[in-house]
């Protein structure tokens, strides 16, 4: 049968027969179907437009080709089929030429494989109720499994030209793929996304430590080493010390594995040989030796002179905790060889009787690796165990950062006229002079007469010197034989300044630990002086001044303590000086400080205090009378108005820092804030001068590649 044949036969059975895919909305563009009536399928090397027409007739649907789809198809079947049948083996022949059909708006188009997953707009959460070779897209929720470790189970399933994606916010799968395969891989997630069978069980110890055991157990837990358990296979393994009650917590993925965990854990519980003879050392993780000891004893001196009465210290409490019969008591290490006949006391006693921070007692410090010796019996080294355990946990720090804004701004007016000596003349024999001063230095225009009255070279020199005051300066000279005196002066002058200040220190602590940071100068005060002002014959003078320096500029102090919920107790000095005027005893230092305690959330911004300072000063001076003249008193008087304003606030952001992340976080944050600086700050290229460059940090690079030489 030819293609016109297949074609009109096809035609021939949609007149009188009316079939849709139910799973698809119909949109009619031809006489009604129905879904029983047979077609019957012959195309052979038939254009692929023209069948994606006929079958569009056959659905009643619009079916559009894109225009790189091109080429032939073949559709043939040996028994008419139902028109779902039928379409379904359009789209298996359509997706073996590497095409697809997508649903758009109720239209279906003809695609590319490879476009069809950015067009496909039927997505599906639920069960998916399309079949056949469509292009869809469907989401899985997952609920025990992590979606990204079966994005690589899931890949080689999903057609290479199709997707398939990991929403880590809410743990699921987004596929976009065939609508067959999609119902597989919905099977395959169903079967792996499926509660852990994970087993807890508690495990006391009767002789081991749980705190000495745990790291053990853990790495023979996650290997080969437990029987059945292959390498790598421990990753669900978990073992928890808990050294109250000195039990290990154990949890695996299956009965199986917890049991070859709780055989492990029995072989390792036995009694010690007594080889070490109840010393046990003890390496720290955080905390610091000397420190802890002294805690230690301290806290269970505490408990033995509660029960004996304080007449011993140390580790006689232990002895009383535990029970002088039950355990066979240990001489005291420290006075072993000088108290063979002491008597019994000394004999008796479980351990050393001193608790000084560094001779005797039971547990001692070594800073040089930082642990504990500890001399007790099994029982009681269980009990110091446990308090170690506790005490030698990570602490937190604090990164500090601190804000001190000052901004001034002042302005000031000037206005005067001043007289001096205008009348008289050198032929007679006295001269009559009258005058008005106002003011003082250079503003005073006497001193400015005999600067100009001293010839050419005194006059330059003053007014190089800043001779003549600021502002705009009206004069009148006049001459006196050979030299030229000033007559009369008249200054205005109006000055504004400003100034913006803003200080950032900051620095990092340890929970509980004092830090400071000072940013300045170290400058020296002179306290005493000594000068030997009579002397005999042959005799020397040494005069000396004694000084005292002290930190001007920037100076942080805090010390932190973090509280529950994240609220942090600070205790702040912040001080800004600097270095003023001269007097006859030294320097002037202006400061600005503040010392307060506060209560401050992570990462919140508070405001520890500040002064806000508006003054207005004025000053007028005049001839009594002739100043209060109006208009004309003008020429008698001088007035100057001056307004001073300064605001200064000091703030302060802590952020707490609990985990290794956190502090490289920060810290990668804060290095490549100032590595930028530096690359900004680089040197422009000139033809004239060589390009020396400037220092600048190196790259920052992972931890796992090592540091990298500038």
């Amino acid at each position: 049968m030819t293609m016109k044949t297949s074609i009109t036969l096809l035609r021939a059975a949609t007149l009188g027969l009316s079939l849709a895919l139910p799973t698809l909305p119909a949109l009619a563009t031809g006489p009604a179907l129905k879904s029983d009536a047979p077609v019957a399928l012959n195309f052979v090397n038939a254009d692929i437009e023209a069948v994606s027409r006929a079958m569009g007739n056959l659905l009643g649907r619009n079916i559009l080709v894109d225009p790189r789809v091109k080429g032939t198809i073949t559709l043939y079947a040996e028994q008419p089929l139902k028109a779902q049948d039928a379409f379904a083996q359009y789209l298996a022949a359509l997706r073996g030429l590497g095409f697809s059909v997508v649903d758009v708006a109720g239209i279906l188009k003809v695609l590319p494989e490879a476009d069809a997953k950015l067009q496909a707009t039927t997505v599906a959460v639920d069960e998916l109720k399309v079949r056949g070779d469509q292009i869809l897209t469907q989401v899985f929720l997952l609920k025990h499994e992590n979606a990204n470790n079966l994005v690589a189970v899931l890949r080689p399933l999903v057609n290479v030209n199709n997707t398939i994606n990991a929403n880590p916010g809410n743990n699921s799968l987004v596929i976009t793929d065939y609508a067959d395969n999609l119902k597989r891989i919905a099977k395959i997630v169903a079967a792996l996304d499926s509660p852990a069978s994970s087993d807890v069980e508690v495990v006391p110890l009767q002789h081991a430590v749980a705190s000495d055991i745990a790291g053990l157990v853990q790495k023979l837990g996650e290997g080969a080493a437990i029987p059945g358990a292959a390498p790598g296979a421990g990753g669900t393994t978990s073992v928890i010390a808990d050294p109250r009650a000195n039990t290990l917590i154990l949890r695996a993925p299956n009965a199986a594995r917890l049991e070859a965990l709780k055989t492990l854990v029995q072989k390792l519980d036995r009694p010690g040989g007594g080889a070490t003879g109840g010393i046990h050392v003890v390496y720290l993780k955080n905390a610091d030796a000397a420190k802890l000891a002294q805690v230690l004893r301290a806290a269970f001196g505490a408990q033995s002179s509660g029960s004996s009465g304080g007449s011993s210290s140390g580790a006689l409490g232990f002895a009383a905790a535990v029970g002088a019969a039950a355990q066979p008591q240990m001489p005291n290490l420290a006075n072993a060889g000088n108290n063979t006949g002491a008597g019994s006391a000394a004999a008796t006693a479980p351990v050393a009787q001193s608790a000084g921070p560094s001779t005797g007692g039971f547990i001692q410090a070594d800073p040089s690796t930082n642990s504990l010796i500890i001399t007790a019996p099994e029982p009681l080294y269980k009990q110091v165990r446990a308090v170690i355990e506790q005490l030698d946990g990570r602490r937190a720090q604090v990164y500090v950062e601190a804000m001190i804004v000052k901004v001034d701004a002042s302005r000031s007016a000037q206005f005067g006229i001043q007289w001096q000596n205008l009348f008289g003349d050198k032929g007679d024999g006295s001269i009559v002079g009258a005058g008005t001063n106002f003011g003082s230095g250079n503003s005073n225009i006497i001193n400015l007469t005999s600067a100009i009255a001293g010839g050419r070279t005194a006059a330059g020199t003053a007014l190089a010197q800043g001779g003549a005051p600021g502002g705009l300066n009206l004069g009148v000279l006049k001459k006196f034989g050979e030299f030229y005196t000033l007559g009369a002066l008249a200054n205005f002058l109006e000055q504004e300044g400003g100034g913006n200040i803003l200080s950032m220190p900051n620095l990092v602590a340890l929970d509980n630990e004092e830090a400071k940071i000072v940013v300045g100068q170290n400058v020296p005060f002179v306290t005493g002086s000594f000068t030997n002002t009579g002397t005999g014959a042959g005799g020397t003078v040494n005069p000396f001044q004694t000084v005292e320096r002290k930190d001007v500029g920037l100076v942080l102090r805090v010390k932190s303590q973090i509280g529950e919920g994240g609220a942090i107790r600070m205790v702040v000095y912040q001080e800004l000086s600097s270095i003023g005027s001269q007097s006859a005893q030294g320097p002037i230092t202006n400061k600005n400080s503040v010392e307060t305690t506060v209560t401050v959330d992570n990462n919140d911004l508070l405001v520890l205090g500040g002064l806000m300072q508006d003054e207005y000063t004025d000053g007028n001076s005049g001839v009594p009378v002739l100043s209060k003249i109006p208009l004309l008193g003008n020429l008698f008087k001088g007035e100057n108005r001056k307004r001073t304003k300064s605001n200064l606030m000091i703030f302060l952001r802590p952020v707490i820092m609990r985990t290794a992340d956190d502090s490289n976080r920060l810290t990668l944050d804060r290095y490549d804030q100032i590595r930028a600086e530096q690359v900004q700050a680089q040197p422009a290229a000139t033809l004239l001068l060589p390009d020396t460059g400037a220092p600048q940090l190196p790259k920052p690079v992972p931890k796992s590649t090592g540091p990298v030489a500038p």
